[in-house]
């Protein structure tokens, strides 16, 4: 996660190197996850890998109880756990679940825009968000209560619409496209479930790169303002201006890179021939 923001903000501290695509050609390509991670190790040690964690780990920790409280609250699913559920179940079992998850994303917001604002503030290392305390004080005193909830709409969205592509998705598969039949029928549509998450994970990526932009967006921080990200008025300007640029997926991958848009690097093309 902590390289993968750092990519997210256009953080390009590496020059491309000459490498191979999925394909075999020869292409100038940014350096992968491991590169990039014992960069950061050789400036802040093995240590700096791990900076963020402990917002990181409150907001995992009091997510899972919200989400479990709230489903308790709003009583028991499905009793009966059908092969092949109908569509009104998966609509009262999505709803429910959008409703808990929202809920533990809502509460937890704040530690998701400190986690990342620490992270980001290895760019200009700075030292503004170090503790959990001082960072709720900071961003408070700063930004007032509408700090701690910055780009919690575009992740909301995100999430939202994730889980009922992925309910859908597998609903459909489930119904019309696997045998009843088979004896591993069960194990097939739980691979069917894995699948279409991944899926919709993938086309609502552009969701969490947003929220991730605009949490850090102008807040101080070197990553947060020009040159590694402009200032943008709304969530949607950030979308527009990312997708004007080719920049939707950026971040997505942690190899097989390629150099973002604008970016300009010196690479030795006489390497290609």
């Amino acid at each position: 996660m902590y390289v993968k923001v750092l990519i997210q903000v256009g953080y390009e501290p590496l020059p491309p190197t000459i490498g191979r695509n999925i394909f075999g050609r020869q292409v100038c390509q940014l350096p992968g996850l491991f590169c990039y991670a014992q960069h950061i190790a050789s400036i802040d040690g093995k240590r700096g890998l791990f900076t963020g964690l402990t917002p990181r780990l409150c907001s995992g920790v009091l997510g899972t109880v919200v989400h479990g409280k709230v489903l308790q609250d709003l009583g028991p699913g499905n009793v009966q756990k059908e092969v092949t559920p109908s569509f009104d179940q998966v609509i009262k079992e999505t709803t429910r679940e959008m409703m808990a998850r929202s809920a533990a994303t809502l509460i937890t917001h704040p530690f998701h825009v400190i986690t990342l604002r620490s992270m980001v503030q290895f760019i200009g290392r700075e030292s503004k968000y170090c503790g959990l305390y001082d960072s709720i004080v900071t961003i408070y005193r700063e930004e007032g209560i509408l700090g701690f909830f910055a780009g919690l709409i575009p992740r909301l969205l995100g999430d939202i619409i994730s889980l009922w592509l992925c309910n859908s998705l597998a609903y459909l598969v489930n119904t019309y496209a696997l045998d009843s039949g088979v004896s591993t029928m069960s194990e097939m549509k739980s691979y069917s479930q894995a699948v279409t998450g991944f899926f919709a994970s993938m086309l609502t990526y552009p969701f969490v790169l947003v929220s991730n932009l605009m949490a850090v967006n102008n807040c101080g921080l070197a990553g947060g303002c020009p040159p590694y990200s402009p200032i943008y008025t709304s969530w949607i300007d950030c979308w527009c201006m990312l997708q004007k640029e080719g920049n939707m997926s950026r971040g997505n991958s942690l190899f097989f890179r390629k150099v973002p848009f604008g970016k300009t690097y010196c690479c030795d093309l006489r390497m290609l021939i």
